[in-house]
């Protein structure tokens, strides 16, 4: 379990990051960034840095290109920034959540689909035996006496 203190330093990477990408870092081949979590270690000395971006592939490639190559310079401002005895390393890895959202979308509407499909078929299906297929006791038409 993360302490509130890790959790606290990595939301203050996360805003200092995000504020450099949209002031400092000047690179042509930054394309439109949102950073999305920062994920820390426990002796705070490593620093995952979540990003997605909007785009096609080729963007994303370049982006990536990008931000490591401003990685020294991020980093530099994020231990002035923090006071830290010791600046965390910055990694900068693709979030993956966007793309596992855009799956489970396409998976729900193939469920959908499907759903509507087997509808349709159980709107004219008909029953196998009987309408009525419980047994019912047998009714003696003579009277014992």
């Amino acid at each position: 379990m993360t302490s509130p203190r890790v959790l606290k330093l990595a939301d203050q990477i996360k805003g200092i990051v995000a504020q450099m990408l949209e002031r400092r870092v000047k690179d042509p081949r930054l394309g439109f960034v949102t950073i999305t979590d920062v994920s820390l270690t426990g002796d705070s000395r490593d620093a995952t840095v979540f990003y997605t971006v909007l785009g096609d592939e080729e963007e994303r490639a370049s982006t990536a290109a990008a931000l490591a190559s401003a990685t020294g310079l991020i980093r530099s401002q994020v231990g002035k920034q923090l006071g830290l005895r010791h600046t965390p390393s910055l990694t900068f890895v693709p979030d993956a959540v966007p793309e596992s959202g855009r799956q489970i979308d396409e998976l729900l509407q193939k469920v959908r689909s499907s759903d509507a499909e087997r509808a349709g078929q159980a709107g004219t299906a008909q029953y196998a035996g009987e309408a009525d297929p419980y047994r019912k006791p047998r009714e003696d038409d003579e009277t014992d006496a």
